[in-house]
């Protein structure tokens, strides 16, 4: 099974670079396909924590194959910031590649994330301001700047003048800012182009060719199923394609190629930024479960809104993204819970909905039915079989199984890269 594809299954955050590490012995090409440096994984190997935001956590992984497809938007100064200092951690990092056709995020594009949010008011989307929606907005507009642009002064330097155009004038008549010159966009793109040659092929070609070869290849994912542009809580999403079919644009691969859809999910639920959350809690258990599981972002360190878990959410996302096999992570958190609630259903207006409903408006307004199962008070993280767990942890995982649609392959019960309990392998 050479195509693998790690998605998110609720808000983002749940632990998708684990489940990439876990892997790491075994694949041969980790491959980002989507979002920028508005997520970060967060990788412990021994003693050292790593926290990435641009680059694949399989970086990480000694004889890995890293690469940044062209469905992801790049900022290059945070690019190569990553690199240096992941460099000066004695981490290889010569194995990365990037795709041409990825896009580039530029000042103005941060600039405009920033300003347009806080123009919004009260409507504010809950945008990370690294400019990550601009420029995927500039992509689809057909006025964005590609890697490969940056390699030619004269094309980049009219695609740059096309982008300005319109840009300035909204900047200073619409936001009261100065405007931005063409001059200073290219000097900066510019200054990075002989850094980036090296890295840049044809990504798509390269995996096609790897996948033939019969090499195990992994399509990790940014932020999750909920903030898909087309499947989540729109408007409140990321401006990509975060599920398993954005695996196949934002990589240059055909979907017959993806055998495996692994789905990422917390034994709770988290969400960062606006926009419904029906298991949320604003009471002590929020506090405690925040607190327990260090909930706070990894690339903005802001607090994570925290809930139970949501079951129809779960299903959901099994049915979206086609999911085969289901990592639950910290599981070890809710340790000493006396009994731990589990969103079921929801009710909307007097109404039960079994399933998230379609409407935006009802899901802003549901409520959710909660079933309540036994907690456990021993100390799970040293567990590496299912039998190891507590007979209430066992009995939760399996209804949270039952519940979700699909098998539970993988089990995380600390934050040590070997604090995992497989039941299924996910490769073979």
């Amino acid at each position: 099974m050479p195509g693998i594809v790690i998605v998110g299954v609720q808000w983002g955050d749940e632990g998708k670079g684990k489940a990439t590490d876990l892997l790491g012995d075994r694949t041969d090409w980790v491959v980002k396909f989507n979002g920028g440096n508005n997520a970060g994984h967060t990788v412990v190997i021994g003693d050292e924590k790593y926290a990435l935001h641009l680059l694949p956590s399989g970086i990480l992984s000694p004889g890995v194959n890293a690469v940044i497809g062209n469905g992801v938007v790049v900022d290059l100064e945070v690019l190569f910031y990553e690199l240096e200092a992941l460099t000066a951690r004695g981490v290889d990092t010569s194995r990365l590649r990037i795709s041409a056709n990825a896009h580039v995020i530029t000042q103005y594009h941060r600039t405009l994330d920033k300003v347009t949010e806080r123009f919004l008011g009260k409507r504010q989307i809950g945008t990370t301001g690294r400019g990550i929606g601009p420029a995927y907005a500039d992509k689809i507009n057909r006025v964005g700047i590609r890697v490969q642009d940056l390699f030619d002064e004269n094309i980049l330097r009219q695609k740059v003048e096309g982008a300005l155009d319109q840009k300035n004038h909204l900047l200073v008549k619409v936001f009261n800012r100065r405007s931005i010159t063409v001059d200073e966009i290219v000097e900066d793109l510019l200054s990075y182009a002989e850094r980036l040659r090296p890295l840049v092929c044809d990504t798509g070609l390269l995996l096609n060719e790897a996948l033939t070869a019969g090499d195990v290849v992994v399509f990790e994912g940014g932020q999750a199923t909920m903030l898909d542009v087309d499947h989540g809580t729109y408007p409140f999403v990321t401006s990509s394609s975060a599920t398993a079919g954005g695996a196949a644009t934002g990589s240059g691969v055909g979907p017959n190629r993806l055998d495996r859809i692994v789905g990422i999910v917390k034994a709770y639920t988290t969400r960062v930024g606006s926009g419904p959350f029906p298991t949320e809690l604003f009471d002590e258990n929020g506090e405690w479960l925040r607190s327990r599981g260090f909930e706070f972002g990894t690339t903005t360190g802001r607090p994570r809104r925290v809930g139970w878990y949501d079951a129809p959410i779960t299903r959901y996302a099994t049915r979206i993204n086609g999911i085969t096999d289901l990592v639950l992570t910290k599981l070890d958190i809710l340790t000493g819970l006396e009994r731990i609630p589990v969103c079921v259903a929801y009710d909307v207006d007097g109404e039960r909905f079994e399933e998230v409903p379609v409407n935006q408006t009802d899901f802003h307004h549901a409520k959710p039915i909660l079933e309540y199962f036994p907690g456990w008070t021993q100390d799970i993280s040293s567990a590496r079989t299912f039998d190891e767990l507590p007979p209430e942890a066992q009995n939760y995982v399996l209804a949270l199984e039952r519940l979700s649609g699909t098998r539970i392959s993988v089990i995380g019960v600390g934050a040590a890269r070997d604090a995992v309990i497989v039941r299924h392998d996910l490769i073979d």
